[in-house]
């Protein structure tokens, strides 16, 4: 570790929360945490042990930034689906089941990235709006556009957000012809992209391949895709199992295969860097696949909701110990805010407990852990991100839950020092905390909000 007297290394004294594979909360009270000058976490003690770990690590007292009262650090938030380019219409056009939907407005919007312009426009408000509210990490879906695809990459980069991004691949699409490749093309532009992103060298930003979904894509293209990811070692994602109606086509689809699971998993895009959105419909035998292949799922519960798709049963996912994380899944779900796949989460394991109450509920606690360590799992990017462990880049919030001018009122706190698990519930789950509560958002040790510019 560099001493703190070299420019970029920083140490942080005040409550840190984080989730554990052991524990789904931890609270360290009065914490020293130091970030070296590459943005890695280089020791996490007690404020009791200042004095041993500032002869250890070089730095004196007057370096530490000290955090105020109401304030906590939790690590950047895990968004693992979104679609950048439907941000374009978020919060609109969510009248329509999925499939119906996907041809009426989304393939529609999505040709437009052919023009730079406007995806350089959609792109860089979608980067920017996450990283505010506090999205360190995103796994994007693009478009079928490949230079475009190349310049959200660019544009994640260059916010300092970390980032997978995928270049859309569909050589199917019936219902808007002009929004679809041929097989050919599909390959040849997904080697192109990978290869310019590869070689573009940023530090947190990388390709994933991407599929649309089965119904987008013939047997022979999914082949290909499996191939290109294994010989490149790639993550993969894409969606299963979302809608009942959607089911039911990949069956006729792939009459071959025994599910929608089988379906991927037969053209080698089931691994252990695998994410794919939603898995609402999925079987018992379906998850056992997944947990024997590695592959994680995305809980999308605003998606899900609003466009009547179906609910997720985390609970059960959880039982069959398959890696899972959540998704805001703009633009079938409104909101771009990690907080608000949070609540929705909640609030669905509470629909499934009115409809079964033995349905055991998830707790706050749990879903804290989704939206930060188990998003990483989700992304196999856990050896980098997700809590505050020595040797993982420092990918962090600064929340502050009194902020002034915030949305929080804490009416229980009055003049009372409050307690730190009471301060991130209010924050995550039962009250309207959002981005006017976050007063940083650090990426590998670097703060990219408040924005510089």
């Amino acid at each position: 570790f560099c001493s703190f007297q070299v420019p970029g290394g920083h140490v942080y004294r005040g409550t840190f929360v984080h989730s554990t594979q052991q524990a789904p909360l931890q609270i360290l009270e009065d914490a020293l945490l130091g970030v070296d000058t590459e943005g890695k976490i280089a020791f996490i003690g007690k404020g009791a042990e200042l004095d041993r770990l500032s002869k250890t690590f070089g730095f004196s007292p007057p370096d530490i930034t000290q955090l105020e009262q109401h304030e906590f650090f939790m690590p950047g938030m895990v968004d693992t689906h979104i679609h950048a380019s439907q941000y374009s219409y978020a919060g609109t056009a969510l009248d329509m089941p999925l499939l119906q939907w996907l041809n009426t407005y989304t393939f529609p919007v999505e040709s437009r990235f052919k023009d730079l312009g406007f995806a350089h426009r959609v792109y860089t408000q979608v980067v920017k709006r996450t990283l505010r509210n506090g999205t360190t990490t995103a796994c994007y879906f693009a478009t079928i556009h490949t230079d475009a695809s190349l310049l959200l990459g660019q544009i994640a980069n260059d916010f300092g957000q970390r980032a997978l991004v995928g270049k859309v691949c569909m050589d199917r699409n019936n219902s808007v012809k002009h929004y679809k490749e041929t097989n050919q093309e599909s390959q040849e532009e997904t080697c192109r992209f990978i290869a310019e992103l590869l070689g573009k060298k940023y530090p947190l930003v990388k390709p994933v391949v991407t599929p649309r979904f089965a119904p987008s894509c013939t047997g022979v293209l999914l082949g290909q895709l499996g191939e290109i990811a294994k010989n490149n070692n790639l993550h993969i994602q894409s969606h299963i199992s979302e809608n009942a109606e959607e089911v039911k086509l990949v069956n006729e689809l792939f009459p071959e295969s025994e599910s929608y699971t089988d379906v991927y998993h037969k053209y080698n895009l089931l691994t252990d860097k695998t994410v794919m959105a939603h898995g609402c419909y999925l079987s018992d035998e379906e998850l056992a696949l997944f947990r024997e292949t590695g592959a994680s799922l995305s809980h999308c519960p605003n998606s899900n909701i609003s466009l009547c798709s179906g609910v997720l049963d985390v609970r059960n996912v959880l039982k069959h110990k398959v890696k899972l994380g959540l998704g805001t899944d703009v633009a079938g779900g409104y909101s771009a805010s990690m907080l608000d796949a949070v609540r929705r989460a909640l609030d669905s394991s509470k629909v499934l407990t009115i409809q079964d109450p033995e349905h055991e509920t998830l707790s706050f606690e749990e879903v804290f852990r989704l939206a930060t360590l188990g998003g990483s799992q989700a992304l196999s990017l856990d050896d980098q991100t997700g809590n505050f462990e020595v040797g993982k880049d420092f990918d962090a919030l600064r929340v502050n839950v009194a902020a002034p001018g915030g949305p929080i009122d804490l009416i229980q706190c009055d003049g009372l020092k409050c307690a730190t698990q009471h301060l991130l519930y209010v924050y995550l789950s039962s009250l309207a905390g959002d981005d006017r509560n976050i007063v940083e958002v650090f990426v590998a040790g670097r703060k990219v909000v408040p924005f510089t510019e």
